[in-house]
C-alpha cells in the first residue's frame, strides 16, 4: 500500500514538472551549449592546425568537463573536416 502511494506521488510530481526546456550543466539551455561549442570549435581549430593534433583529454579540459559541450564540439570539428579519432586513437587531427 505504501509503495502504491509513493508511486502515485512520484507520477503526480512528474506530471507537474515544467516543460519549459531542460537545463543542462550550470543551468545552460541546449542552445547556449551549442553556442559555447561553436565558440570552442573556432578557438580550437588554429591550435589543431598549429600543433597537428589535440588529444580528447585536452579538449575535455578546455570545455571544463562539460560533456554536452564536449560532444557538440567534436561534432562541429568533424563537420568542419577534422578527423576526431576513435577510442584507439583519441585525438583530433586535420584531414
Amino acid at each position: 500500500m505504501v509503495m502504491v502511494f509513493t508511486l502515485l506521488c512520484m507520477i503526480q510530481h512528474m506530471d507537474s514538472c515544467s516543460s519549459g526546456g531542460t537545463a543542462y550543466r550550470h543551468g545552460k539551455t541546449y542552445e547556449e551549449c551549442k553556442q559555447l561549442a561553436e565558440n570552442f570549435t573556432a578557438e580550437i581549430k588554429p591550435i589543431i592546425e598549429k600543433n597537428g593534433k589535440l588529444l580528447w583529454s585536452e579538449l575535455l579540459e578546455k570545455v571544463k568537463h562539460d560533456e554536452l559541450v564536449y560532444k557538440l564540439t567534436l561534432k562541429y570539428l568533424r563537420r568542419d573536416g577534422f578527423d576526431i579519432g576513435n577510442n584507439k586513437m583519441p585525438e583530433i587531427k586535420k584531414t
